[in-house]
C-alpha cells in the first residue's frame, strides 16, 4: 500500500537549478554586432559597403600620416626628405603653432596669459553649465571672470577692470533701489550710477597706471584660434540674454517696444553677417567723431552679437509660442506679476524647449567667427590664408593646415552639441 502510494506522488524539487549562460548569439560582441550592424540582409549589405569605403579611406590616408615629417624648416626640405613618397609635412605645425594659436604679433613671452584665461574659463563656466554639481559659491568667481580675463589678455593696470566691476555693482544697487518706483526709474538710475563711477574711475586708472600692470597688448596684435575663441565665447554669452529680451519685447503689448524689436530682428536676419562685419570695419568709423579710437575687436563683437541675438530671439519666441496658454493663466492665478511669471514659470520652460535651436545658433556662430578673416583680422583661417601660405617656406601646404583648423573647431562644436544633449536628458522630468 505504501509503495503504491509513493509511486503515485510527483517529485517536487526543493532547490533551484543553476543559471546557465545565454547562447553565444545573445551576449557580448556577437549580440551587439547582430543587433546593430547585421539585423537583416539589407543592413548587412550596407554595413559591408561602409566597411569597404572606410578601409579604402584609412588605407589611403595611413601612409600620409605614417610618413609625416615634423622637423624641417620649409616645404622644400620636406619634399627632399620624402623624395616622391606619400607623406605629410607636419613641420608647418611645429614651426608655426604659436601663430596658429595666438597670431603672429602676440608677444611670445606673454602666451601664459591667454592660456591661463582659457583654463580659468572652465572654472567660471562650471556653475552655469553644471549647477547641480558645483557649489553656488563658485558663482562669485564666475561674476569676476570677465574682468580677470580682460586684464590677462589685454593687459594694462588692474585698476581698469576693477573700476568696470565697481561700475556694474553701482548700477545694480541703484537699479534695485529705484526699481520700487518703476522699472524705468531703476534703469535710469543704474545707467547714471555706472556712468559716474566709470567717469571718475577713468581719472583714477590714469593716475594709478602702474599698479599691478601687465604689458599691454593691442587688439591688432591678437589673432589665431585665440581670436576665434574670444569672439565665440563673448558673443554667445552676450547674445543669449539679449535674445531673451528681444523675444519678450517682440511679444510685448507696448507698440513702441514691440515694433523696435520686430524691426531690429527682421533687419538683422535679412542682412548677411559678412555685410555687418564690413560695416563694423569701415562704415562705422564715418559715424564716429574725428580721432575716435573704437577698438576693432569691440566693433566686431557688437556686430556678431547683434546678428546672433536676432536668431536666438526667434528661437526663444518659438519656445514661448509652444507653451500652452494654461501656463500663463497659472502664473496669473498665483498672483505673480510679469517679471516673476517670466522668471519662475514661463522662461524656464521656454528655454528648455529652445535648447536645440539655441545650440544650433551657438555652433553656427562659433564657426562664423572665421568670417572676420575677410576684414583683415588674422584669426585661424586668416593666419592660414595670409602670412603662412603667403610665405615662401610653406607656400603649397594645404591639407596639414586645414586639418589643424578642423582639429581646433570640431572638438568645441561637438562638445557644445553633446552638452546640449546631456542637458536635455537632465531636464526631461516629464519623461521620468
Amino acid at each position: 500500500m505504501s509503495d503504491t502510494h509513493a509511486q503515485s506522488v510527483a517529485f517536487v524539487r526543493d532547490t533551484m537549478l543553476p543559471e546557465q549562460e545565454p547562447p553565444a548569439t545573445e551576449r557580448g560582441v556577437i549580440k551587439w554586432l547582430r543587433e546593430n550592424l547585421f539585423p537583416d540582409w539589407i543592413n548587412a549589405i550596407l554595413t559591408l559597403v561602409a566597411i569597404y569605403f572606410l578601409y579604402k579611406i584609412v588605407s589611403g590616408a595611413w601612409p600620409w600620416f605614417l610618413n609625416g615629417i615634423w622637423s624641417t624648416d620649409s616645404l622644400a626640405e620636406c619634399r627632399e626628405i620624402l623624395q616622391g613618397t606619400t607623406g605629410a609635412c607636419f613641420s608647418v605645425l611645429t614651426e608655426r603653432w604659436n601663430q596658429l594659436l595666438f597670431g603672429f604679433q602676440y608677444p611670445n613671452e606673454e602666451y601664459w596669459r591667454p592660456t591661463l584665461a582659457f583654463i580659468l574659463l572652465f572654472v567660471a563656466a562650471a556653475p552655469l553649465l553644471f549647477a547641480m554639481y558645483v557649489p553656488r559659491k563658485v558663482l562669485i568667481f564666475t561674476a569676476l571672470y570677465p574682468f580677470i580675463a580682460f586684464w590677462l589678455i589685454w593687459g594694462g593696470t588692474i585698476i581698469v577692470p576693477i573700476v568696470a566691476l565697481v561700475g556694474f555693482i553701482a548700477a545694480y544697487v541703484a537699479f534695485k533701489q529705484f526699481e520700487r518706483n518703476s522699472f524705468a526709474a531703476g534703469l535710469g538710475a543704474g545707467v547714471l550710477a555706472a556712468a559716474v563711477v566709470w567717469y571718475v574711475g577713468g581719472f583714477l586708472s590714469s593716475a594709478m597706471s602702474g599698479v599691478l600692470a601687465l604689458p599691454e597688448v593691442p587688439s591688432r596684435d591678437m589673432g589665431g584660434f585665440m581670436l576665434n575663441f574670444i569672439l565665440g565665447t563673448v558673443c554667445v554669452s552676450l547674445s543669449l540674454p539679449i535674445g531673451i529680451l528681444l523675444a519678450l519685447g517682440r511679444q510685448s503689448s507696448m507698440p513702441i517696444i514691440k515694433w523696435i524689436c520686430v524691426v531690429f530682428i527682421e533687419f538683422i536676419r535679412g542682412v548677411p553677417l559678412i555685410t555687418l562685419l564690413f560695416v563694423a570695419n569701415v562704415v562705422l568709423a564715418y559715424f564716429l567723431p574725428p580721432g575716435t579710437n573704437f577698438d576693432l575687436i569691440l566693433r566686431v563683437i557688437i556686430m556678431i552679437t547683434m546678428f546672433s541675438s536676432a536668431y536666438i530671439a526667434e528661437v526663444i519666441r518659438g519656445g514661448l509660442a509652444a507653451l500652452p496658454r494654461g501656463q500663463y493663466e497659472a502664473a496669473d492665478s498665483l498672483g505673480l506679476d510679469y517679471p516673476q511669471a517670466m522668471r519662475l514659470i514661463i522662461m524656464p520652460q521656454a528655454l528648455k524647449i529652445s535648447i536645440p535651436g539655441i545650440v544650433n545658433v551657438a555652433v553656427g556662430l562659433f564657426k562664423d567667427t572665421t568670417l572676420v578673416s575677410v576684414i583683415s583680422m588674422f584669426d585661424l583661417v586668416g593666419m592660414i590664408r595670409g602670412p603662412i601660405l603667403a610665405s615662401t617656406e610653406w607656400n603649397g601646404v594645404y591639407w596639414e593646415l586645414w586639418g589643424f583648423a578642423i582639429l581646433m573647431f570640431f572638438p568645441v562644436c561637438y562638445g557644445i552639441s553633446k552638452y546640449s544633449q546631456w542637458l536635455e536628458r537632465q531636464l526631461a522630468t516629464d519623461h521620468r
